[in-house]
């Protein structure tokens, strides 16, 4: 198979997963554009040096756009480039007529006109990603170009009102908290649709995940609109500069947490390597909880550290002298069983940054339900057992189900497995996280 087959199949099935509130993103974002792009035709471009500056920022900032944690693609620069030219009042004093609102140019272009060329501009950037088979997400580039839009319904038709600059600000303020507030509820909908997670958790993880940034891609929006305004198109390159650093700082925090992961990742391995457990268990456990985890209502910054727990749970088996067949630690004895977890938790604290993640690993082998008769290992009995935490009781859950079923795809053997763990849930197991496994489990595509 040649790659432009393997190109072409990969791009069928990544539109083949768009859901149904993405493609109602995309098409309300392309209705915007067919319509603003056709008045601009017939009305013509108002003020073109201004339309191109503004245009020329947009497609550059598409050009430097980045992936954030939880596969977010933002584009601040594009963002603030495209509101600031939504709430452009004026184009500096120089030429202005004696007659001119605020004693500045008057800037004439009209709501459709910022949509047309917020599109243009984001097309253009797009293109050398696009050469290069980094095909843009389209309900990003879809969200974003909406935001743009309720800024720019929102606002220029307030400035034929002739306000006084205090109260223009306090307009500009109001709108850009609507478009931030607009975003983050459509990019909740979308991800609670897209990953099955109740809204309200969604819409915490999306504010939680981009409140600073829109904050920063606001407050620059603004500051480059007044600046412009105030002293003409030079302004735009100065004010440009606090968001290029913000953008800097929010690329190298989500560049830190994918090495995390890439290493947490690579870490888990060495345990398949070295044939202590079966090829992929780390990585179905991993899977399992995350998804175990959003169906439980944890936050994002939950599922992550849940991840990492889950991906480096068995680590502590390298420290066995005769590996456990087939590395089903739900065999071994509840001693040998905590032995592991809490060897495991000691070689994930040497990290000395993933304390948290080892104190998941260390209790996750104990039961659900704690007591002094919970233990039974020499010189134990008797002793209080910490309770675990949520993430850890979903660990156990999930190592529990791919050691008695591993890779295999049969459903029956998987309900004989689920009810099995129904059964133990009176001490041993959460009963809720056990229900909540036969639910992920049951949308498994099947066979």
């Amino acid at each position: 198979m040649s790659s432009t087959q393997i190109r072409a199949r990969r791009e069928r099935a990544a539109w083949q997963t768009i859901d149904s509130g993405q493609l109602l993103l995309i098409a309300t974002a392309g209705l915007f554009v067919v319509v603003a792009i056709a008045e601009v035709a017939a009305a013509g471009l108002r003020q073109p040096n201004v339309a191109i500056i503004f245009g020329v920022l947009i497609a550059l900032g598409e050009l430097f756009r980045m992936v954030m944690p939880g596969n977010r693609e933002v584009a601040p620069i594009a963002s603030a480039g495209a509101m600031g030219y939504a709430l452009l009042v004026g184009i500096g004093p120089e030429g202005a007529p004696p007659d001119a609102p605020l004693g500045v140019v008057p800037a004439e272009h009209s709501p459709l006109q910022v949509v047309a060329v917020t599109s243009v501009g984001m097309l253009v950037g797009s293109l050398p990603h696009i050469m290069v088979g980094r095909s843009p997400r389209p309900d990003a580039m879809a969200r974003r170009l909406f935001t743009v839009a309720v800024v720019a319904l929102c606002f220029r038709p307030m400035l034929s009102l002739g306000l006084p600059w205090q109260l223009l600000l306090a307009v500009m303020g109001l709108v850009v908290v609507l478009s931030c507030f607009t975003d983050v509820l459509i990019a909740a909908m979308i991800r609670a649709e897209a990953v099955r997670a109740r809204f309200g958790i969604a819409l915490r993880d999306e504010i939680d995940a981009k409140m600073a940034l829109c904050a920063a891609t606001s407050a620059t929006a603004m500051l480059i609109a007044v600046a412009t305004t105030a002293m003409g198109e030079a302004a735009l390159l100065i004010f440009t500069v606090p968001i290029l650093v913000t953008q800097f700082a929010f690329r190298r925090y989500a560049g830190i947490r994918a090495t995390y992961l890439q290493t947490v990742r690579a870490l888990s391995r060495v345990t398949e390597v070295g044939g202590y457990v079966e090829t992929g268990h780390s990585r179905r456990v991993s899977r399992l909880s995350v998804a175990m985890g959003r169906e439980l209502g944890m936050s994002e910054e939950e599922l992550l550290e849940l991840e990492y727990a889950a991906l480096m749970h068995d680590i502590g088996q390298l420290s066995l002298g005769d590996p456990i067949p087939g590395g089903a630690t739900v065999l071994a004895s509840p001693a040998e069983q905590r032995r592991i977890a809490e060897l495991g938790a000691e070689v994930i604290k040497q990290t000395g940054v993933l304390d948290r993640v080892a104190h998941i690993v260390q209790l996750s082998s104990h039961p659900y339900r704690t007591g002094p008769e919970t233990l039974a290992g020499p010189g134990e009995a008797g002793q209080p057992v910490p309770a675990p935490p949520l993430a850890g009781r979903i660990i156990k859950v999930a190592n529990a189900y791919d050691d008695l079923v591993g890779d295999s795809a049969d459903r029956d053997r998987g309900a004989a497995v689920l009810e099995r763990l129904r059964l133990d849930s009176a001490a041993e197991y959460d009963p809720t996280v056990v229900e909540a496994l036969s639910r992920v489990v049951d949308r498994r595509p099947r066979p």
